[in-house]
């Protein structure tokens, strides 16, 4: 059995009752990069910093309530018979981060009057970067395993912390963080480069919507969680949906550069 081994105590810090894990303070770290390279990008784009540092607030409320949302409904058979660890913050769906994130950004822009298209262009690298700072709390924790596996680079949790489940404990499982990690990277170079090309607001989030759900569409094959419809996991289903949608609104704003409407 080879591998890599991961034995890491997923609390860093215990204080009488209180615990300070890795994953928090990867999702902390996480949260203040994405703000600070979103003000810097929005700043350049017209739009002040203190209505990046204003929304930050909601946008981080609301995408942490959207990510526990789907992570219990993904995993319904356990929290219907542990209904107080749904409280919990142990286990965060991205697409619900995404989802209840993106209203709380909607509803702001649209009481400030900000320019929507340009404020989720400036977002873009920040939430990639984010995600990647992120994952790193999940090699900890071991809260985002992929399937039985012998390649050499697998890892295999030894730690009785950890939050992989009894039967993959002790086993070689694909990194699955690592995996989305190298994704995100090279999304984050492609809308980096596309951001100097696009002239259009918005395309590069759609092209941020279109790189993650693709990515996260074929590197969840490696996973194991709940097959929900056509034998596909929920991440996978949500991703066909984004992947759609990124595609059917890409077109929809180059027809309409190519066909600008004349008001007479």
């Amino acid at each position: 059995m080879s591998g890599i081994i991961i034995n890491i105590d997923p609390v860093l810090l215990r204080l009488w009752h209180l615990e300070l894990r890795w994953y928090s303070l990867a999702v902390a770290l996480a949260i203040v990069s994405g703000v600070f390279i979103t003000a810097h990008r929005a700043k350049k784009k017209g739009i002040a910093s203190e209505h990046v540092h204003s929304l930050s607030l909601w946008v981080v409320l609301g995408g942490i309530v959207g990510a526990r949302l789907f992570h219990v409904i993904d995993h319904w058979e356990h929290y219907i018979q542990n209904p107080l660890q749904i409280f919990g913050f142990q286990g965060l769906a991205i697409w619900g981060a995404l989802a209840g994130g993106g209203l709380a950004l909607i509803l702001y822009a649209r009481s400030r009057h900000l320019p929507f298209g340009r404020l989720v262009d400036a977002l873009a690298p920040g939430l990639l970067v984010a995600q990647i700072i992120g994952r790193f709390g999940c090699i900890v924790n071991g809260d985002a395993y992929g399937g039985i596996t012998s390649v050499p680079w697998a890892f295999i949790y030894i730690n009785p912390g950890s939050m992989i489940p009894a039967n993959l404990f002790g086993v070689p499982t694909h990194p699955y963080p690592v995996y989305e990690m190298i994704w995100n990277a090279i999304a984050l170079l492609v809308l980096l480069r596309l951001d100097h090309y696009f002239k259009r607001d918005g395309m590069v989030f759609l092209s941020y919507l279109f790189l993650y759900g693709l990515g996260r569409f074929v590197l969840t094959f490696v996973r194991q969680e709940t097959i929900t419809l056509w034998g596909l996991q929920q991440a996978q289903v949500i991703a066909v949906m984004i992947v759609a949608a990124s595609v059917a609104a890409t077109a929809y704003l180059m027809a309409k550069q190519q066909n600008p409407v004349k008001l007479y």
